[in-house]
């Protein structure tokens, strides 16, 4: 990219000067090389598999940063000062936005298709101190698209998973921060479930992926259609599966509850740091412990790490009194190999390709149906929920990474915040 893209700035800059300035470079519409840059970045983001591109004033210019497998990796050419103004009006012509605003956050959308794969684009925009800040998400529905084969479970929680997406009424939450996976987990258990036989609705912010044969409807702060009122509206399209893109609010929280002990099989999401988290989550919304108790078939906690790439990673020995003996606790022995990052012309020499998640589940087992009903401390019941075969999730990513699929550092960056 940093070749191609140094030769379209440069003709920019060239186009500028030969126009007199920014002002008559734009009214004689010779705004091209700034068009083709914006759609050198959008394509570069695709290349590299990137889900957010941002686009971020230093007082020089701008700093252009892909989040790619959840790092931020820097462009290695910056958009100078003088077509600053130029590239962030561009792209928000393209999402409709008002190119006169700077002061103000925006929020906009278009679909690019530069790349021969049609992309929907979600553009934010925010004032900062050293100019006009610019995130743009790239949503493409056919790449982020998995089968319940391809999330990444260990043997026993697929089983489970796919047990609990059998059942034909329930509460069934993925929970987890944001950009942890949840919407793939939840388009996969649709697409496993989507039959003639059954009328499967969903509610969203956005529609990120379109499935053939189930009605997804996006709410719409200008019309008032939120998540709540467009839930009560899907429940009079007599569903037989529900997905709820993510509970907000107390009034979202107490439609789904009641939804799923209304014979329906209910799917959505809650920003929480783990599966009993989500528990307490819902009871501080004001749901009665014995509704939420009758309600909940099972709750999924998840992350993203990164894969190691298969074409460089490299084993090592772990070693007694290390630090990676010690994270490994119980799995470690005389002899054990763990696998750490390289990097290589396959990686752009970052050692991974890709992610894989790592879960656990917190199964409603009648002993922990109970001790919600009580409204169990935090401790207590988390203590109960291993008993009942509740596997965390640094357990469950020392199996991965013990398999060679990702790192010990890596999984010390995303559970702990790094070791």
């Amino acid at each position: 990219m940093e070749d191609k893209m140094k030769d379209l700035i440069g003709r920019a800059l060239l186009a500028v000067n030969r126009r007199g300035g920014r002002e008559r470079f734009l009214s004689d519409g010779m705004a091209a090389p700034v068009v083709a840059l914006v759609d050198d970045i959008l394509r570069e983001a695709m290349e590299r598999r990137a889900s957010d591109i941002h686009i971020e004033p230093n007082g020089n210019g701008l700093r252009v940063r892909f989040r790619v497998d959840g790092v931020l990796e820097t462009a290695p050419a910056e958009i100078p000062h003088e077509l600053s103004d130029m590239l962030l009006s561009r792209i928000k012509v393209m999402a409709k936005l008002k190119t006169t605003e700077h002061y103000i956050p925006q929020d906009g959308r278009f679909t690019w298709n530069g790349s021969g794969t049609e992309v929907d684009v979600r553009v934010s925009t925010m004032p900062v101190i050293k100019g006009e800040s610019i995130v743009l998400r790239l949503l493409t529905g056919a790449r982020e698209f998995r089968t319940i084969e391809e999330l990444g479970f260990l043997p026993e929680n697929e089983r489970q998973f796919r047990e609990w997406c059998g059942v034909p009424y329930g509460l069934l939450i993925l929970c987890g921060p944001v950009n942890s996976g949840k919407t793939t987990t939840l388009y996969a258990a649709l697409h496993a479930l989507n039959t003639e036989s059954r009328n499967i609705v969903t509610i969203e912010d956005p529609v990120e992926c379109r499935i053939q044969g189930i009605n997804q409807m996006q709410i719409n702060s200008r019309t008032e259609l939120t998540f709540a009122k467009g839930l009560r509206a899907l429940l009079r399209q007599d569903p037989d599966v529900c997905m709820v893109g993510e509970i907000r609010d107390e009034e979202t929280a107490e439609a789904a509850v009641r939804a799923a002990l209304g014979g329906r099989l209910l799917f959505t999401t809650l920003h929480t740091d783990s599966a009993v988290g989500a528990v307490f989550r819902l009871l501080d919304m004001g749901i009665p412990s014995y509704l939420l108790a009758a309600a909940l078939l099972g709750i999924v906690a998840q992350r993203l790490v990164r894969r190691l790439c298969p074409e460089c990673r490299e084993p090592f020995e772990v070693m007694e009194g290390t630090r990676e003996a010690a994270l490994l606790g119980g799995a470690f022995h005389q002899g054990v190999r763990l696998w750490r990052a390289k990097g290589c012309e396959a990686c752009r020499h970052t050692g991974y390709q890709g992610r894989i998640a790592v879960h656990e589940l917190l199964r409603i087992t009648p002993a922990v149906r109970q001790a919600v009903v009580d409204r169990a401390d935090r401790g207590v019941l988390k203590k109960l929920a291993e008993e009942e075969g509740l596997v965390s999730l640094f357990s469950d990513a020392v199996q991965k990474a013990l398999a060679g699929e990702t790192s010990m550092d890596e999984i010390g960056r995303v559970i702990h915040g790094g070791f």
